[in-house]
């Protein structure tokens, strides 16, 4: 199915196949949200936010201590984040009609782990302030989308593959410390496939918190339900703070998270618009700095839960996803710890279980695209083997370099099979 046929309708099978497209200019009139509701899009936004504050939200709680914040000047963090989240997931979906996901970059607060309490407080928020202007003009001037075109579509999809291996492979690692709750899940969710396919997460996770509960592991202690306060802080600008935190959180930021983000889209036959994407995030960013957000930017891992059939058969009627996901975003910031305090509760074995089988149809979708075109084999090889390792360099993410390998690779082998075809062309020997 090439890039430019038209998208698969409701009755047309898409498990096994990813969408052509998700874009709004599609055959037909744009579909309405209230018609276009279901209960797998709706799940499909709940795993998002489940897995999201269940793990990556624990490194922003890192980067908080090493600042030696306040009660309310976390709880604001974790205000502004949840809140830019929340906003772009369901104004971006609506406006594409893709399942856009967007989260806070996880790479970029595990740098700030390391460097946040070198400068004052103010001086981190100019930092912020200044990154997410930058994020904003590299995407709506779309240098940043031209690059990413650049890259092969086959090294795009190993890239993908490359990122959710690890997180696929956790379910059958949690089976050796948790048998029970991993194990439910899994034959939860092969029954499920079997004979409820549109429910089968649901059911793993039903099965799952029942295991969890019999194994004696939800640990969810709620003391108190209050609003979340957010707190301004007003922005100062150094030299040092904008070298040592704007630098690498916007190189994190845009090479581990935006850069991946786009590709998931991508390798499930979507065709976004970087400009509007990038560009809108990275203003968001910069606009609830004032309050302690470090970055708005588009999910990959995550983002590929609600990119996939479990989501919906229908590649159409996937944005629901991302749409229930802003929601629930919402709902969590405005909460602020309350909330937080349950998905802390959930153990992390039932937390890596239904994300794994979650992204099991996201993960088949990429290998396969990595190895459609045999030319393109090995340079996904390459790719996929790059990103599973989880290797950083220079604070950047295995994603960035997965990419990078990937399109040196396919320069040098494909370089080496022109020249080839070339010297057979003119009687030389090849």
């Amino acid at each position: 199915m090439t890039a430019g046929s038209s998208v698969p309708t409701a009755e047309e099978p898409t498990a096994e196949e990813p969408p052509a497209q998700g874009s709004s200019d599609g055959p037909g009139p744009r579909p309405r949200l209230l018609r276009d509701l279901s209960l797998s899009a709706v799940l499909a936004g709940l795993v998002v936010v489940v897995v999201s504050y269940s793990g990556p939200l624990a490194i922003v709680l890192a980067a908080a201590r090493a600042a030696h914040l306040d009660a309310g000047q976390t709880a604001s963090w974790i205000w502004a984040i949840s809140i830019g989240s929340g906003l772009t997931c369901i104004a971006l979906s609506l406006r594409t009609r893709m399942p856009i996901v967007t989260a806070w970059s996880t790479p970029g607060a595990a740098l700030l782990v390391t460097s946040i309490g070198s400068y004052a407080y103010d001086e981190v928020i100019g930092a912020f302030v200044v990154s997410g202007l930058v994020i904003a003009l590299i995407g709506l001037t779309g240098i940043f989308g031209r690059l990413m075109r650049l890259v092969p579509g086959a090294v795009v999809s190993a890239m993908l593959a490359g990122v959710l291996f690890s997180f696929c492979a956790d379910v059958f690692t949690s089976l050796e410390h948790t048998p029970l709750i991993a194990g439910s899940v899994l034959l939860a969710y092969l029954l499920g496939k079997r004979w409820l396919p549109r429910y089968a997460v649901l059911l793993a996770l039903v099965a799952g918190l029942i295991g969890s509960a019999v194994s004696a592991k939800l640990h969810i202690h709620i003391d108190h339900v209050g609003l979340a306060r957010p707190v301004f802080t007003a922005p100062a600008f150094s030299v040092a703070s904008l070298i040592g935190i704007a630098v690498p959180l916007t190189l994190a930021t845009l090479a581990s998270q935006n850069a991946p983000g786009i590709g998931v889209l991508t390798a499930s036959g979507y065709r976004p618009d970087d400009r509007l994407l990038v560009g809108s995030t990275g203003l968001v960013s910069a606009g609830l700095a004032f309050f302690g957000s470090h970055a708005v930017n588009l999910a990959a891992i995550t983002a590929a839960i609600c990119t996939g059939p479990e989501a919906h058969r229908d590649p159409r009627r996937r944005y629901v996803a991302g749409v229930s996901c802003g929601v629930l975003y919402l709902v969590v910031g405005v909460l602020g710890s309350t909330l937080v305090a349950f998905f802390a509760g959930l153990p992390e074995e039932l937390v890596a279980s239904i994300g794994g089988v979650a992204l099991f149809g996201a993960l088949a979708g990429g290998l396969t695209g990595a190895v459609r075109e045999e030319k393109d084999r090995e340079a996904a090889l390459i790719t996929f083997l790059a990103t599973a390792s989880g290797v950083t360099l220079f604070g950047i993410g295995s994603a960035f370099w997965g990419l990078v390998c990937g399109v040196v690779a396919h320069v040098v082998l494909n370089a080496r099979r022109r020249k080839r075809r070339g010297d057979a062309g003119q009687g030389l020997p090849a």
